[in-house]
């Protein structure tokens, strides 16, 4: 029961710490199509950015690990991984792309461990913990798979198997423990993605006040959580604060878990 106290308390105080920053900003895993009808090379961007309102592309420290999971193999990409400046509507900022070649059937999870940002304006370090799943050819394997990151979202629906108008379940956890009453940041990717000239497009859709470019939400006591999903597109989920690991070079560190999960339009 302490433990769980505990946790609470450290959720609260860095949420309160970095709320007014870290709320809008996502560690972007992301390539234009997760269930692949058969296996390809596949392109993948990783930009540290703000979704919905594209307001500031953050400059990424580097990168600790990346990697990739199927049919629980687990290939290093580390070194897969080449700097590029990413622009978005206001600013550019240091980002990485990289190449996977997708062949196998199945899931292919991708999981990346970025260094602590440093966030200025609150005195205190970032760190997104961030898997976005790919499927080929519709056959799953390894979607569901709890990996006990320090800070984690584990997916109860596929991610990249929803419709427009369906909706999302998963469960937040922290070193494979489930983390109660969770905080949830949710956007709208609301951008297309040049993937050729490392560019965000124009916005897609307008919010009608502040409160929607970022939703929040709430685990349950059991760290779980449902999102109904309202259009078509990238969204993706920020568990703040969750992780293990709360201070970095002698400043406090929220480490968050983030996932994506893209919905298809029903034609």
């Amino acid at each position: 029961m302490l433990d769980i106290k505990n946790k609470l308390v450290k959720i609260s105080v860095l949420t309160t710490l970095v709320a007014s920053s870290a709320a809008a900003h996502f560690q972007m895993l992301y390539t234009p199509e997760t269930a692949l009808e058969k296996g390809k090379k596949i392109e993948l961007k990783h930009v540290f950015t703000h979704p919905f309102a594209d307001e500031h592309t953050m400059d990424m420290a580097g990168v600790e690990e990346f990697y990739v999971i199927n049919k629980e193999k687990k290939t290093d990409l580390l070194t897969t991984l080449k700097e590029i400046t990413f622009k978005g509507n206001h600013n550019s900022g240091k980002a990485y792309e990289s190449e996977y070649k997708a062949q196998r059937m199945g899931d292919h999870l991708f999981v990346m461990v970025p260094k602590p940002y440093f966030e200025k304006n609150e005195d205190a370090y970032i760190q997104q913990i961030t898997k976005t799943i790919v499927n080929v050819a519709g056959t799953p394997s390894d979607w569901d798979a709890e990996l006990n990151l320090k800070a984690e979202i584990v997916p109860l629906t596929k991610p990249y198997a929803i419709w427009e108008g369906g909706s999302f379940t998963g469960i937040v956890k922290s070193n494979g423990k489930p983390v109660p009453y969770a905080e949830i940041e949710v956007e709208y990717l609301n951008r297309e993605v040049d993937m050729k000239q490392n560019k965000m497009g124009a916005s897609l859709v307008e919010a009608p006040q502040d409160s929607f470019v970022t939703m929040g939400i709430k685990a349950n006591k059991d760290g779980e959580f449902t999102f109904s999903i309202p259009k078509a597109g990238f969204w993706g989920f920020c568990a703040l604060g969750v992780g293990s690991d709360t201070n970095y070079q002698g400043k406090e560190l929220s480490q968050d878990a983030v996932i994506w999960i893209q919905a298809k339009p029903m034609k």
